[in-house]
């Protein structure tokens, strides 16, 4: 009892401080106010200065035949499958990155609609990514993420 009575009247007090002037004022609005403003900035539609995939693409229509031509070799052996995203397009070549290798070899890969690829698999410690060229000789649509199965010797 004695406790609550004790801090009834320490606020009590406090507000009388307050009221008195001997409280802490608070601060003036500020008066500078930001008054400036970036710049207009000027877009283009999406597509309106793009680039087409096919002119990004630098394998030619006979690199990609011959390593869809390119027959299993013989000896080699299944590492496994692997979702695959589109690799930065101005790595050209056809290639595939993943953690399934140690070392650059070359392999091959099968896409899901059956299309089997002679590719140069390269390692990687994070996500796999599959080349433009190998995309388009594939015949996987660029914004797919195909689960790919990979073969080395």
């Amino acid at each position: 009892m004695v406790l609550l009575s004790s801090l009834a009247l320490a606020l009590s007090g406090c507000a009388v401080v307050d009221r008195l002037g001997g409280g802490r004022k608070s601060a003036p609005p500020p008066s500078d106010l930001a008054t400036e403003f970036a710049p207009p900035v000027s877009v283009q539609p999406l597509g309106a200065a793009g680039y087409a995939p096919e002119s990004l693409d630098k394998t030619s229509d006979a690199e990609k035949q011959a390593a869809l031509a390119a027959p299993a070799a013989g000896g080699e052996r299944q590492l496994g499958k692997a979702v695959v995203a589109l690799g930065p397009p101005a790595e050209t070549g056809l290639w595939v990155q993943t953690a399934l290798v140690k070392a650059p070899v070359q392999g091959r890969v099968t896409a899901p609609n059956g299309k089997s690829l002679a590719v140069e698999l390269r390692p990687t410690s994070g996500a796999a990514l599959m080349s433009l060229s190998a995309y388009q000789a594939l015949g996987v649509g660029l914004t797919e993420l195909p689960e790919i199965t990979i073969f080395a010797p």
